[in-house]
C-alpha cells in the first residue's frame, strides 16, 4: 500500500485520504481496523469510507480531529478506540499529522515516553507538529500530565 507510514506493529499511518482500493489493500495486507480522523464535512471526505471499510472486512471508527480542538475527552476516547479496535490499525486523516500526532500521544501514554522524546520520534518519522503550534501544546500538556514521566 502506498502512502504508508509503520508507526510500529500495531498502528500505521495512511498520509492521505484513503481509496476504496486502498481500503482493500489495507484488509489484505492485514489490517484489522480503520480510525479515520477527518471530519465529514473537510473537503475530499470519503462519505461511503465506513461502507467501503466494512466490505472490505474493516472494522471503522471516524472521530473528527481538528489540530486546533484536541481536548482531554477527545484524546481520552482516541485512546480508549486504539485500545479497543482490532489490531493493526490504519489511522488516517488528510495528510497524516493528526494521524500521526494522535498515534505518538497514544504510544507515549502506554509507553510512558516524555513528550519531547516522542516528538523527536515524530519529527524524524515525518510527522512534524511544529505545522500546528496548537495540536503540539496540547500534546506536551497531555502527555506530561498522563505519561507518569515527568
Amino acid at each position: 500500500m502506498e502512502n504508508l507510514k509503520t508507526i510500529n506493529g500495531q498502528l500505521s499511518i495512511a498520509t492521505n485520504q484513503v481509496t476504496p482500493t486502498q481500503l482493500q489493500e489495507a484488509a489484505q495486507a492485514g489490517f484489522k481496523s480503520v480510525l479515520n480522523f477527518r471530519s465529514p464535512q473537510e473537503e475530499g471526505f470519503l462519505s461511503d469510507e465506513e461502507k467501503q471499510a466494512e466490505a472490505a472486512g474493516l472494522e471503522y471508527v471516524n472521530i473528527p480531529v481538528k489540530a486546533n480542538g484536541i481536548t482531554d475527552e477527545l484524546a481520552e476516547k482516541i485512546i480508549e478506540q486504539i485500545d479497543q479496535l482490532p489490531k493493526p490499525i490504519l489511522l488516517h486523516c488528510k495528510s497524516g499529522l493528526r494521524s500521526g500526532a494522535m498515534a505518538l500521544m497514544y504510544i507515549a501514554i502506554k509507553e510512558k515516553i516524555s513528550a519531547d522524546i516522542i516528538l523527536e520520534q515524530g519529527k524524524e518519522m515525518g510527522f512534524d507538529c511544529n505545522k500546528f503550534p496548537e495540536m503540539k501544546e496540547f500534546l506536551i500538556t497531555y502527555i506530561s500530565k498522563h505519561s507518569n514521566n515527568h
